[in-house]
């Protein structure tokens, strides 16, 4: 779940932006000003929007309550990838790059390689800030604490320099009780069981860190209108190991009548699952029989989903047991599809594609090719075949890739199938 952004780090001297001397701004800072706003003129800013008449009074009230805790949410996120926002933003002068790196939280640019953008800044760390940035793999090797590969926790120093684990509800504790209250609060609004037992779960689970529960909880959920996807969640900031989740937060309004076109997808899965152009020993696992398949128009990113490409699509919950006791479920993020099919697809088919295959370039078929996207995260195996635990864990820092790689090459193959 991703946005497009970029982030800009404090300069401790302040001749990088502003001569101190004459108050003029030095060829440094005009250089850079004029770089930014090449910059900003990359992206576009679209209004995301949906029908609030499908609302009830109380789901209307629930909205400003899972603002607030998704704000919170990227309050962490920024400490997690960077450090400490207001003293970084508060050292930039020049009004486009503090911009730029709001957008992209810190000084390195998301769809740029994560270059730095700020010349007082070098490389971006692999580990972002869930490690201390002079530890070695071996180091972390050496610790002994079986919580050090958890998805919720950091890595840090003690003061005799050794590492030590902190959970995150300790590390963001005034944050993460706020969060949970205000979940509760929500909670109380909330008129659809389901979603009224998933807002106090999610709420205790970010006290504890005990996700799995309230992952269950979100897969049983059937007939809200409102979702919302909150916590430590995706494990892309982590390019040191690919162990930790980064905070996030998104709202989405169903779209009940657009969902059921896509019901009947869904009752192929195990059928396609046998498909697969794999041995047997690869798809012995079976994914639970509770998946589903809906369209939402999101209203509100924050935090991890709202840096660098903006996510269009998501598929959870990632805990490997949920998915084979419950399923997955894919949320197709129908708005935001639109905007990229508008703004980046039609015109890049405008330069690339023939002017006679043009007519073939449709908003459906985008939707459908990122849908079988999703749904191909849900099929293969999730635990190796040597018992050394789940492929994630095996693969580590590589594991993201090969499964983006992997659900674009499967949902082809699952167009193809289904066109037969």
């Amino acid at each position: 779940m991703k946005k497009i952004i970029l982030s800009t780090l404090a300069i401790a001297l302040c001749s990088f932006f502003i001569n101190c001397n004459t108050g003029k701004k030095s060829n440094d800072e005009s250089e850079n000003s004029k770089n930014m706003e090449s910059k900003l003129k990359e992206l576009i800013t679209v209004k995301l929007t949906t029908d609030l008449t499908k609302l009830t009074s109380k789901e209307k009230q629930m909205i400003p309550l899972l603002i607030e805790v998704a704000k919170l949410m990227d309050d962490i996120f920024w400490v997690e990838t960077f450090g400490d926002k207001e003293k970084f933003l508060n050292g930039i002068s020049d009004s486009l790059t503090k911009r730029f790196a709001e957008i992209n939280y810190g000084p390195w640019e998301r769809l740029g390689d994560d270059k730095s953008f700020i010349s007082s800044f070098g490389e971006k760390p692999l580990g972002a800030n869930f490690y201390p940035a002079d530890m070695t793999k071996e180091e972390f090797e050496k610790l002994k604490d079986k919580n050090k590969t958890s998805l919720y926790t950091l890595i840090k120093r003690n003061d005799d320099k050794s590492l030590k684990v902190v959970w995150y509800h300790e590390a963001f504790k005034e944050k993460i009780e706020k969060a949970a209250s205000l979940l509760k609060e929500a909670a109380k609004l909330a008129e659809d069981e389901g979603l009224k037992k998933y807002l106090n779960m999610r709420a205790e689970a970010l006290l504890t860190d005990n996700y799995q529960p309230s992952d269950m909880a979100w897969m049983d959920m059937k007939n809200n209108t409102i979702d919302f996807v909150v916590g430590p969640i995706e494990t892309y900031e982590d390019g040191l190991f690919g162990y930790k989740a980064s905070h996030e937060a998104v709202i989405l309004i169903k779209d009940k009548e657009w969902s059921k076109r896509l019901d009947k997808y869904i009752a192929t899965l195990p059928d396609l699952q046998k498909q697969l152009p794999v041995d047997e020993k690869y798809k012995a696992e079976k994914p639970g029989k509770g998946s589903d398949l809906n369209a939402y128009e999101i209203i509100y990113y924050a935090g991890n989903s709202n840096a660098g490409g903006k996510t269009i699509a998501i598929n959870l919950p990632n805990d490997e047991q949920v998915q084979l006791k419950k399923g997955s479920r894919r949320l197709q993020l129908k708005n935001s599809i639109k905007a990229k099919f508008d703004n980046i697809l039609v015109p890049i088919s405008n330069v690339l594609i023939d002017e006679s295959q043009r007519k073939y370039i449709k908003f459906n078929a985008f939707f459908n090719n990122i849908m079988f996207h999703e749904v191909a995260h849900g099929l293969g195996i999730k635990q190796t075949l040597n018992g050394k635990g789940s492929v994630r864990e095996a693969m580590q820092n590589t594991a993201s890739g090969f499964e983006e790689a992997k659900a674009d090459i499967l949902g082809l193959f699952m167009v193809t199938k289904l066109i037969e």
